[in-house]
Parts: structure tokens; sequence; C-alpha cells
């Protein structure tokens, strides 16, 4: 393997130099695709994530890792061109990437933003060496979209923290090393003032994982649950009682991160094979619908917005970045992912017609099995409601919506037993 590290932090080199020697590194150190036939990894078994560990420490060893990071946490500080243009010459090699979502554009960026400096240099090192996993620790059984209303519960001892409650539809959490779990700290003060984020060691003892099967047969996200789990005061994220501003920024990670707009996300190829975007020309040879002027038109429509996305994810990144549009503006493509994607899948579905739903021995069943998760995309990173009404109250200024619980404490307000 070709030592590069010191290298890829030298300062001052172009874009075009930076591309250039990446391109001559991966060559050399890692593992080529076809990129007909790109490999497909199932993120609901363990040996994906055992690969991707692997081929992040490589990245790591090569000086490729956390290229947009700060220096001092173990990347390389460098703009987001420098990102996109190692994602340009990266496409035909196999990468890490499940290891993007949560983990480095979501967990790893929040401990960026709002962690303290022993969990910065510890955590964000850790994972641009492959040696740790991040999740998120946030929804509950009870709790839907109202992300303020967990019931997690961490109380106070002389030895620091006990944790009780439940977490659900974790993603990818089984893979993990760490969780940032939002929790109660304070049941006498409205519900945004009384939460507390913490770092939590997933092999904490006290800690009951199981797997949530879907649908499509799938078994990456879990529910957990906390019997007595016991942290110490170096778990604490931000302030005590004041974890709605970590969830918060947390959360604007996330939509950004669904959205394909996070400059800490490493490579171009999709996470798993959900993710990977529909070939519509092949589709259509497939299918004998090639001729079609319909057809043509339909798929050309879903090719077009996948565009119209592409430019947008840019424009609202480069808006935030120079404050031209607030960080909100992150729920913009958060939304225009969703809709872009459906329109892919409904497409595809409508193109494949019975053979998307019977099996007939070929591929085409793929896109039924693709169909039954679509609504997912429009759940991740908050449900497309709540999308618009940061939008609508944070961006556009509009008045905010009406909440019966708003100032009150939270152990006066009425809530659905679980």
């Amino acid at each position: 393997m070709t030592e590069m590290k010191s290298a890829a932090s030298t300062t001052g080199e172009s874009v075009e130099d930076f591309a250039a020697r990446a391109r001559t590194w991966l060559a050399d150190n890692m593992p080529r695709i076809d990129p007909e036939s790109p490999p497909e990894p199932d993120r609901g078994e363990v040996g994906p994530w055992l690969r991707a560990r692997k081929l992040q420490k490589t990245l790591y060893a090569g000086g490729f890792a956390g290229i947009c990071f700060p220096r001092e946490y173990g990347g390389l500080g460098l703009p987001i061109a420098y990102q996109k243009a190692f994602d340009n010459e990266s496409i035909n090699y196999e990468l890490p990437t499940i290891l993007n979502t949560p983990t480095f554009t979501i967990c790893a960026a929040t401990i960026l933003d709002t962690g303290t400096e022993e969990q910065k240099r510890q955590h964000i090192s850790a994972v641009l060496r492959g040696d740790e996993v991040l999740v998120q620790l946030l929804s509950e059984p009870s709790g839907g979209s109202d992300l303020a209303g967990v019931i997690t519960r961490a109380d106070r001892t002389d030895k620091g923290w006990v944790i009780n409650g439940a977490k659900t539809w974790s993603t990818s959490a089984f893979a993990a090393d760490y969780g940032l779990l939002l929790a109660r700290t304070d049941w006498n003060v409205p519900k945004h003032e009384g939460l507390t984020m913490f770092l939590v060691p997933m092999d904490s003892a006290g800690i009951t994982m199981r797997r949530i099967k879907q649908i499509n047969g799938s078994i990456e996200f879990c529910e957990e649950f906390f019997d007595n789990v016991e942290l110490g005061d170096d778990a604490v994220m931000g302030q005590v009682n004041q974890g709605w501003a970590v969830a918060s920024q947390q959360t604007y990670h996330e939509r950004r991160a669904v959205g394909g707009g996070s400059e800490f996300a490493s490579g171009l190829g999709a996470e798993g094979t959900s993710d990977r975007p529909v070939d519509f020309v092949a589709l259509l040879a497939a299918t004998g619908t090639a001729d079609s002027e319909r057809v043509c038109e339909m798929a050309g429509r879903a090719l077009v917005h996948r565009v119209v996305q592409q430019q947008l994810v840019d424009h609202i990144y480069q808006a935030v970045l120079d404050g031209s549009l607030p960080a909100a503006a992150g729920s913009i493509i958060r939304i225009t992912h969703a809709e872009t994607q459906q329109l892919e899948l409904d497409t595809a579905l409508a193109i494949t017609g019975s053979a998307g739903v019977v099996d007939g021995g070929g591929d085409l069943i793929h896109h039924g099995e693709r169909y039954l998760s679509r609504q997912a995309i429009a759940l991740g990173g908050g449900t497309t409601e709540i999308a618009r009404n940061i939008i609508a109250e944070r961006v556009l200024g509009f008045p905010r919506e009406f909440a019966a619980d708003r100032g009150v404490p939270f152990n006066q307000v009425k809530r659905t037993k679980s």
C-alpha cells in the first residue's frame, strides 16, 4: 500500500493536482469495480460493515479520508471542491460509502459542531481511521415526528447518569460503536428546555437491541431498550438541558445528508441497493419500450428532475455557505430529494408493469422491491411535512404553527401512554 498521508495534507495543492494524485493512488490501492455491475452492499448484514471499516482504514493510511474534516481531528481541512474532485476520480473504485450516513455526514458532523475538544479528537479521528461507526438514537416508539417529545430519561447520580427508555428506527445500530442519544433530564420545564444529548457506547451493560424487519425484507433498522444504563459526565454532548440545540444541529446535518448536500460524504456510489439511481436506458431496453415516445417522455421527465436536484444541491450549499440563505434551507434539498427519488421509483415501476411485481426470473422485479420502501424517502431526516414547516417558518419567515404544549412544563403535557 502506498503511504501518502503527509502528502495529502500538503497546503497549496491545486484541485487539479490533488485529483491527479488521487487518480494515481486509487489505481494502486483501491479495488476496482465494474461500473456496469457495482457491488451492492446489504446494510442489514454485518459483512459489508466490516468491509467498509477495512476500506476506510486504507483511505486513511493513504491520506484521502475526511477531506473536508479539520486537520486537527484527522481530516485534511480542504474545501468541498477537493472532495468532489476525489469523488469523480473514485467513481470506478470500491469505497466504504455505507459509512457516509449516518456516521460521517450526521454524527461526526454534529460532534464537530457541538462536542467537547476531547470528544472531537477521540471520535472524529476514530471514524476517519475506520475504528468507529456512529448511530443516531433519536426516534422513540411513542414519539412520532415530535423529536422534542422524547420520554427516554436520564437521571443524575453521584457517578454521572442513568438512562432508561427506548429508541427505534435506528439506522444500522447493530454495526455501531457509539450512539448519539437524546434524553430528558428535566421534566419540570417546557419540552425543548429539558433535553440533553449523550454519547453512548453501544456495548454498555443494560442495552438490549432488536432488529426491525421491513416489508422489503431488510433488517437494517433496529430498536433499543435502555435499562439502567450508566454513563459518566464525559458522555454529555453540549450542555445539560440544552440538548435541543445539539439535536437541531444534528437534524440540520441529517437533512443535508439525505438531500445529498453534505461536504462530509465521500464517494459517489450508492450506499446500498436501495440508493442506486435507476438506469432508465437499460430499463427501456429490457422492457422493449425504447421506441415508445410516451415511455421515453416518462423516463426523460424523471432524469430532468434528477439533474435539477443535483444543481439545486450545489446552489443551496453555496447559498448557506455565503450566508444568503439560512442553515434551515437544507430542508429544501431534503424535500426535493424525496420528490425526485419517488418520481424515479414511480416511473420505473410504471415502465416495468407486471414484471415489477411478479418474479419472472429477470432483474425487473428489483424495481418493485424498491417501490415497497418508497415512502421511507419522505421520512428520513424528519417527515416532509416537518421540512415544509421549517422552510415556511425559518426560511420564508411565516408565523409559527400553533402548538398547544408551547411553554408548558413537560410533566403537565397530556400525552399517550407508551
